[in-house]
């Protein structure tokens, strides 16, 4: 029992980490991004990339990985987002705009890296383990959990105690008043999306480590766990996102122990359909008050 949960606490890690990026740009820009499931595969294929170039350490890689994302991530917001934001349907518009975006970077990802799965070199994180009170957890399983949680927890603490982080906040309440108090908007909204890509970014790197593998349509099999995560954890909601991540990766991990691999999915998304019945909010989520 408990080293299933261990097991699902990893795996629940990387789905928050990139629930996260997803739910940082809708809390605060009230945007859909949906280019970001295709910068976490395209991370993952560079990732793979400066490993076996360069022969780089995986702490480096995921430095140069985290900043290949936030580049990523203005582009997105250049490209996609800041020509529609005027429009009266900008948001439908941005998020047209950003699937397009993220065929293209898939499209190109093709051209450069060939359609083929490509793997980590053997090595890249060492193969020891510890085990304490029965349970074992892999270095690799050590290194994704510090990772995620290190940078979920630097994220929160930016966004709660910094100047930048106020200025977030102010946007997310105001876009319009936050303007006229002085706070530069489009900076912020740009600032935003290189977090959020970046996250996601490194959330790629960490997924291909965990399944040996990484595949051009990897973003899309987490696209979908992605959004229920922050669906259910309260949209817009960072802490939820943590915690929505971490109960769908234990609730995975345990239909595939007692129950069998094929009925992964379905419990957990049955899972997530039974809190949203009960709480439909979200866990962290606030219940919108109608002003008639």
């Amino acid at each position: 029992m408990a080293q299933q949960l261990l097991n699902g606490l990893f795996l629940g890690s990387i789905y928050a980490l990139f629930a996260i990026g997803f739910t940082l740009v809708f809390g605060i820009l009230d945007r859909l991004n949906l280019a970001h499931p295709a910068a976490f595969a395209a991370s993952a294929f560079v990732g793979i990339w400066l490993t076996e170039s360069f022969d780089l350490p995986i702490g480096v890689v995921l430095v140069l990985v985290f900043a290949f994302g936030a580049i990523v991530g203005l582009l997105i917001e250049r490209i996609a987002f800041r020509p529609l934001k005027d429009r009266p349907d900008a948001h439908f518009a941005g998020l047209i705009s950003s699937i397009a975006m993220g065929g293209m970077l898939i499209a190109l990802l093709q051209a450069v890296f060939g359609p083929n799965t490509r793997r980590f070199p053997a090595g890249t994180v060492p193969d020891d383990a510890i085990e304490f009170g029965g349970v074992t957890a892999s270095m690799l399983q050590i290194v994704i959990v510090a990772v995620s949680l290190g940078l979920m927890i630097a994220l929160t603490l930016l966004v709660s105690r910094s100047s930048l982080g106020r200025s977030m906040r102010a946007v997310a309440e105001n876009p319009g008043a936050a303007r006229v108090l002085g706070v530069n908007v489009d900076r912020v909204t740009s600032i935003t999306f290189a977090i959020s890509t970046a996250l996601g970014a490194v959330a790629g790197v960490l997924f291909a480590l965990s399944v040996n593998s990484a595949q051009l349509g990897m973003g899309s099999a987490i696209e979908l766990k992605g959004l229920a995560v922050i669906i259910v954890g309260g949209m817009g909601s960072l802490p939820g996102a943590l915690i929505g991540g971490l109960v769908l990766g234990v609730a995975e991990v345990f239909a595939i122990q007692y129950v069998g691999s094929s009925w992964r999915d379905l419990i957990a998304f049955a899972l997530l359909f039974v809190i949203l019945l009960v709480r439909p909010q979200g866990l962290f989520g606030k219940r919108k008050v109608r002003e008639v």
